[in-house]
């Protein structure tokens, strides 16, 4: 018991020192790669730095980050308590309320000038510390909450859409502006968008195909270690005419390469094939978020 306790402690302290280190790596992006290229990174963050230099172009009116960007999170946060979790909407509020203030503390460190290069790394700067925040079970806060959302209600990989939503934004940006930083803008949103995709995979599922001689303990191991159930269908090998199992069974993407490694173990002559699935409608094991 005293065992599990530390490991638990141990994890939540894990948990608190990326969370901490996603929010200090977000303030340095915008402080150093947005400001310093003039960019708008979509989003809620995108939003803030729209109305920030509104003010301060039109109005001549300095306006602090946090000032605009916590009162903003305040539904999607709400959105969050009520049905993604309470655990996840405090830690997710947590990264936004320490990058904001982070943001407004951070001194400007220029690392280039050239808006090309910025619009590139900042995008994968950005994405890699939106992924760092997801996989320690938080958020950067804004659109995340609302993705987050109809992924969980709908079972489908929303980021794309988001993307489109932040073009919105971007247009506006561009009409005020200059449309080459909004175009710049849109390189940017698009890098993170994909760095995303490549590093967090809890809403992207991929479908197994299995042609094995040992099904049921195939399909045991896909439930002992997916939590996923299975389809067993009757074939025939056109080759050798002999009739053939075939295990059917949608998993979770970032699941994919320890099932076949495992069926591997199982039956080495097992034949896989791995299909990227789009949208599943229907019942399907989701992992709790708390």
């Amino acid at each position: 018991m005293r065992q599990e306790r530390k490991k638990a402690i141990l994890g939540e302290i894990r948990m608190f020192f990326f969370l901490t280190l996603a929010s200090a790596i977000m303030a340095f992006n915008l402080k150093s790669f947005i400001q310093t290229g003039g960019l708008f990174p979509g989003g809620f963050s995108g939003l803030t730095v729209l109305i920030q230099q509104v003010a301060s172009d039109f109005f001549n009116i300095n306006i602090p980050y946090s000032v605009l960007y916590l009162p903003m999170n305040l539904i999607p946060a709400f959105i969050g308590l009520k049905f993604i979790g309470k655990r996840f909407t405090i830690y997710s509020f947590y990264v936004v309320f320490l990058s904001s203030i982070l943001t407004d503390i951070f001194p400007k460190i220029t690392i280039t000038y050239d808006t090309l290069l910025i619009s590139i790394f900042g995008g994968i700067i950005s994405g890699a510390a939106i992924s760092i925040c997801l996989m320690n079970g938080a958020s950067g806060g804004g659109t995340d909450f609302i993705s987050i959302y109809f992924s969980e209600k709908k079972g489908i990989d929303t980021w794309n859409y988001i993307f489109m939503a932040n073009v919105v934004i971007l247009v506006t940006a561009g009409l005020l502006f200059g449309f080459d930083k909004a175009l710049y803008s849109i390189i940017y949103q698009f890098a993170s968008t994909q760095i995303l995709h490549t590093m967090f995979k809890r809403y992207q599922k991929d479908t197994l195909l299995i042609i094995t001689d040992q099904p049921m303990a195939v399909y045991g191991k896909i439930r002992e270690l997916t939590n996923h159930d299975a389809t067993l269908l009757k074939g025939m090998g056109c080759y050798e005419h002999t009739e053939k199992d075939i295990l059917y069974s949608v998993v979770g993407r970032e699941e994919v390469d320890k099932v076949i490694a495992a069926i591997r173990e199982i039956d080495g002559k097992a034949f896989i094939n791995v299909i990227n699935t789009e949208q599943i409608n229907g019942r399907f094991y989701k992992p709790p978020t708390k």
